[in-house]
């Protein structure tokens, strides 16, 4: 990293309870009511049962979501886990879980355009086409991408503290292989200052309201300078195709390791600013709220966390006294997981598993256990991971009102079967 994110963030809170930060077109008072409804976006997925959806597809989303692969919740579709088994390290388009704050637009490509301005520009900024961005140099960069709601019921169902937004398990999260542009280059391309800030990436879907009628306009998030010029690229493939609807066509941002709302889809204007810049998604949403946290909030979010999962159904079975290989999955956006313990017998004991990736920045590692269980009867699976920051999950996560980066050891009921 060529930031300090930390120091970015406490100088921006700073800045914003200062009254010295413009949030485009809302205004402080405005902003700080929103305060009050934190959470209201995720309102319609909070209250759905969590029980599969009965067709292929749902309103609002392109794309078919077979019952066996997607479970519905509200404008979102969740990934199965036990659908990612086998399928190998990159996430298939076609099972990769969808995020929408309303609803999927179908985009014309070639009429598509990015706009490039703001203050942190000179003159009136830049236009790039999608061939216009093809034709400059390109990368690829394989990366997950996870909600940071990811495992928001199990605050619920392990730790009794119900949070408001859509009830995630582990299945709000996908690793692709991402192609495109990186976004330094095109900021420097439309005529970079040194008196740049923050850049504002702003998505075309439809414009979102707060449950009390209160407009937010389109989906958009401030990114520092720093992380803009780092690593976040403005990607047009994946997994070697052109980017589904779903998942940002023709264009989004990535921003590699940081929660999902900073990788904003279907990507239309960036605003460049020479001034700090808010959105209702880095004051009302994706900041920690509640006891235990900053009166007012904490920072803005940034970074993922810690997590595991296993390539199974809840409630999965499995026959005694024969040998079986448990498998899943386990990512860290602070580094590299460095190892997986599973835990057969509920946390009694430990087992480190085996690897089955080199670990890398930004993505996961898969994992395998043999396991022979002897007695039938109800079990629990826990797994938990280490990261090369020296982080190992722990059995509990502090509670805040949004239920963001729930990152505690998660148990996955199974049942022995005679």
């Amino acid at each position: 990293m060529t930031t300090d994110e930390r120091d970015y963030d406490r100088r921006r809170m700073r800045q914003w309870l200062d009254g010295a930060a413009r949030a485009d077109g809302i205004s402080r008072r405005g902003m700080l009511r929103l305060l009050t409804a934190a959470g209201v976006i995720g309102a319609v997925g909070a209250q759905t049962t969590g029980t599969a959806h009965a067709g292929p597809t749902v309103p609002g989303i392109v794309k078919a979501l077979p019952d066996e692969h997607f479970v519905i919740r509200g404008t979102n579709a969740e990934s199965r886990w036990s659908g990612l088994r086998g399928t190998g390290f990159h996430t298939p388009n076609e099972l990769f879980f969808v995020r929408n704050h309303t609803t999927t637009p179908e985009l014309d490509a070639d009429s598509w355009r990015l706009r490039l301005w703001g203050s942190g520009l000179r003159g009136d900024g830049a236009e790039f086409s999608l061939r216009d961005l093809k034709s400059l140099p390109s990368t690829t960069h394989t990366a997950f991408v996870e909600c940071a709601g990811n495992g928001r019921s199990f605050y619920a169902s392990q730790q009794g503290q119900t949070a408001s937004g859509t009830a995630w398990t582990l299945g709000a999260i996908g690793v692709a292989r991402w192609r495109g542009v990186r976004l330094s280059h095109v900021l420097r391309h439309a005529g970079l200052t040194r008196h740049a800030v923050d850049v504002q990436p702003r998505g075309l879907d439809a414009e979102a309201t707060a449950s009390d009628g209160t407009p937010m306009g389109h989906v958009r998030r401030p990114l520092p300078i720093a992380k803009a010029l780092d690593d976040v690229l403005l990607v047009h493939e994946m997994n070697g195709r052109p980017l589904p609807p779903d998942h940002g066509a023709p264009v989004r941002v990535l921003v590699p390791s940081w929660i999902g709302i900073a990788s904003i889809k279907w990507v239309g204007d960036i605003e460049v600013s020479a001034e700090p810049l808010y959105s209702p998604w880095n004051t009302d949403l994706y900041r920690l709220f509640g006891p235990g946290h900053p009166e007012g909030g904490s920072a803005p979010l940034t970074r993922q966390t810690l997590k595991s999962a296993f390539e199974l159904p809840w409630d999965a079975p499995f026959a005694a006294g024969r040998t079986h290989h448990l498998t899943g999955r386990s990512w860290s956006g602070a580094g590299t997981v460095r190892s997986v313990e599973v835990s057969t017998d509920g946390g009694r004991r430990w087992h480190h598993a085996r690897l089955h990736d080199v670990p890398r920045r930004d993505s996961w590692v898969r994992w395998s256990l043999p396991w022979k269980p002897r007695t039938p009867g109800a079990a629990t699976l826990l797994a938990r991971a280490t990261d090369s920051t020296g982080t190992r999950q722990p059995d509990t996560t502090p509670f805040n009102d949004q239920g963001y980066l729930f990152d505690a050891v998660v148990r996955h009921p199974v049942l022995v079967t005679a």
